[in-house]
């Protein structure tokens, strides 16, 4: 029988984060995602690891840039603001294939916005967040347990295919509170790392970590050739959860909180006997296009739930070739859905009660 301790899930994504292996973390406080680096603050010493709170995000970022050149798993953490100022590290650690952890506890914006929860930096995820032509590995847990869960996926697949990786999660999830088990936490060991530059002995050449090319072929050769890993990514590591697909007539799209909030408005629904189903990402990058496709025998519309201004529609447009309608139901500036609305627009779309 797996133990649960009921946890705060900034603390819990903490915890995740130190049972995984990660003995590196770097980052500066900002609300909601403070308590993260409180935890790592008390914990990191007693595992024989480093916690530093750097001066700023963008020396921090650097620095987690610095560990996974050295073979380490690091991270840092952050909100919303906060992870703009780590762009330009992310794109180095893109440009150099290097595996780390981001993670981002979103608060209402732009600018400094407001501290309550948003989904407002998906595409700021999903489109790289920092210049250049690259991706990242986006994860969108939707309970404090898949928070925990899903660090350890993360540094995995940021591992095994050389990339950094974003675990997006938001204020709601990082204060909220729910029993967790950490028994999975160690499924996915530190992978070996030739590439790293820790020392050699004079038993191999030097290591190189760079991403300054000044020759354009090279440069494109490179990014070509990443392009090209991005590909198996999307063909192997899509992932989604699918609720009440199997016939249904409108297919509600939604991640992190406000999948809670659209998974209670597809079970009222059903209750009225409409044919209403979810799919919820768990991968946001790349995006879990093969779920939605397989919905179109059935649906005849989808029904996008953000805390956004519909940053995730044109994903889902694009998911299914913009052959059903797709509509949004969302709240932003720190707003969240609640089922009452999200129902009420499926009686819209499905010309039932108003």
């Amino acid at each position: 029988m797996m133990e649960k301790i009921l946890m705060k899930g900034n603390e819990a994504l903490g915890e995740a984060a130190i049972r995984a292996g990660c003995r590196h973390f770097f980052g500066y406080p900002i609300t909601p995602q403070t308590e993260l680096a409180a935890y790592m603050s008390k914990m990191m010493p007693k595992v024989g690891g480093t916690y530093l709170q750097a001066e700023s995000e963008i020396a921090a970022v650097n620095m987690v840039l610095g560990a996974a050149s050295a073979g380490v798993r690091a991270m840092t953490s952050s909100s919303s603001p906060g992870v703009s100022l780590k762009g330009e590290g992310i794109s180095y650690m893109a440009g150099s294939d290097l595996p780390a952890l981001i993670i981002n506890v979103q608060r209402g914006g732009p600018g400094l916005g407001g501290i309550q929860p948003s989904q407002a930096d998906y595409w700021q995820a999903t489109r790289g967040g920092g210049h250049g032509d690259y991706h990242i590995l986006v994860l969108a847990p939707s309970t404090v347990q898949e928070m925990v869960d899903l660090v350890s996926l993360a540094f995995h697949l940021a591992e095994t295919y050389r990339m950094p990786a974003m675990l997006l999660a938001d204020g709601m999830l990082g204060q909220m509170m729910e029993p967790v088990s950490f028994d999975e936490t160690d499924k996915y060991p530190p992978l070996e790392k030739p590439w790293a530059a820790s020392g050699h002995g004079g038993k191999r050449p030097h290591n190189v970590i760079n991403s300054l090319y000044l020759t354009p072929q090279t440069l494109e050769n490179l990014v070509v050739e990443r392009y090209k890993r991005y590909e198996t990514v999307k063909e192997k590591e899509q992932r989604a959860e699918c609720f009440e697909t199997e016939n249904a007539e409108l297919v509600l799209v939604a991640y992190g909180a406000s999948a809670r909030v659209a998974r209670s408005a597809v079970m009222q629904a059903r209750q009225e006997g409409l044919k209403v189903g979810l799919v919820r990402p768990i991968t946001l990058w790349p995006f879990p296009e093969k779920a939605l496709k397989e919905t179109l025998s059935t649906a005849k519309g989808y029904l996008a739930v953000e805390m956004s201004m519909g940053q995730m529609i044109d994903d889902v447009k694009l998911a299914i070739e913009c052959q059903r309608p797709v509509e949004l139901c969302s709240r932003t500036g720190g707003m969240i859905p609640t089922p009452d609305e999200v129902l009420a627009k499926i009686h819209a779309m499905m010309g039932g009660k108003a």
